[in-house]
């Protein structure tokens, strides 16, 4: 979740002051809800996405599990034997 700006840069993107995200970022804010929303439109992901610490590509793993919607059942399963066995190797 890294787009390599400085948070000054993103807090001014956002259309905060320069500070905001040190706040944040420094546990003496918290982000609204809406300001969550941006942050995360920011990063091009969902709120979900955000949260989920177990997740370190959050776009790119979304972007993997929009295009195996699109497979037949029996494509899906080669693919998950696939990543099966690569994880297996690690």
């Amino acid at each position: 979740m890294q787009r390599n700006v400085s948070a000054r840069d993103m807090s001014l993107s956002l259309g905060q002051n320069s500070g905001y995200i040190n706040q944040i970022e420094n546990r003496k804010a918290l982000p609204s809800l809406q300001g969550l929303f941006y942050i995360c439109e920011y990063f091009g992901i969902t709120p979900e996405q955000f949260f989920d610490e177990g997740n370190s590509c959050p776009v790119q793993l979304a972007a993997v599990v929009d295009d195996m919607k699109k497979l037949d059942d029996d494509s899906l399963a080669h693919i998950a034997a696939i990543v099966r066995k690569i994880i297996s190797k690690n």
